[in-house]
């Protein structure tokens, strides 16, 4: 690891152990990814603070193929090309040793801090949003998006700005809680064909309410930024 990048704060993704694949700016000290199983962080002065098993703590895996416990009932292409149909999706906390044989494709992401969320926006959404897993939640969509260059030009301030400011997607959120529980994961600096896959579970009984919730976004100015959006729709395979 160039230790040039540790004194600028930089960090470092990698895919194959030991494989660095690209950098990215990180706020408040260095965070350096070495390899698929390791996260080192390192504070301001270049020293190495903590090791982090990352196949444990940040990266899961959505498995398209003929297993898992959720049944797709569609995937749909909203913008730009379409993922392949799978009957099946399985999720993987953490990075698994082989990749399923079924896999038709793969997903991977990272749970991250909340982007562009000031204090007390934060603390409505820790208050209102409902934790995954709920037993009345038999129904969930998969939903990987792609931002455009554009979108990565502007500045974080400049993304704030459209995020919320103009397109309201906090507020818009904040609407259809607790009805929808949600979990957003980064895939921008992994190499991944998507920007973001966010997860979504709710009850049978909601499900006009979380058509309603992304026909809504989808109206807005962020949006615009969109170029690529895949809607995979799912229930409980024993449910059905």
């Amino acid at each position: 690891m160039n230790s040039q990048w540790m004194k600028a704060g930089y960090r470092a993704v990698a895919g194959e152990e030991g494989a660095e694949i690209g950098k990215a700016p990180f706020l408040n000290g260095g965070t350096f990814l070495l390899s698929r199983r390791y996260l080192v962080s390192y504070n301001e002065g270049g020293e190495q603070a903590k090791e982090i098993n990352l196949m444990t703590s940040l990266i899961h895996m959505f498995v398209g193929g003929t297993t898992g416990k959720w049944r797709v009932e569609r995937v749909s292409a909203i913008r730009g090309p379409a993922l392949t149909p799978v009957p099946r999706l399985a999720i993987f906390d953490g990075y698994p040793s082989t990749i399923p044989e079924d896999s038709i494709w793969h997903l991977r992401g990272v749970t991250s801090y909340e982007r562009y969320v000031h204090r007390a926006e934060r603390s409505a959404l820790v208050t209102r949003q409902p934790d995954l897993g709920h037993p009345n939640a038999t129904c969930a969509a998969l939903i990987p998006i792609k931002k455009s260059v554009t979108w990565w030009e502007l500045t974080q301030d400049e993304r704030r700005k459209i995020f919320e400011e103009r397109s309201h997607h906090i507020t818009i959120g904040l609407r259809y809680l607790p009805a929808i529980a949600r979990r957003l994961y980064h895939s921008h600096d992994l190499g991944e064909p998507f920007d973001f896959l966010t997860w979504f579970e709710y009850a049978p009984a909601d499900a006009e309410v979380f058509e309603e919730l992304v026909g809504t976004l989808r109206e807005t100015e962020e949006w615009t930024y969109v170029e690529r959006e895949i809607d995979i729709r799912l229930v409980v395979a024993d449910y059905l």
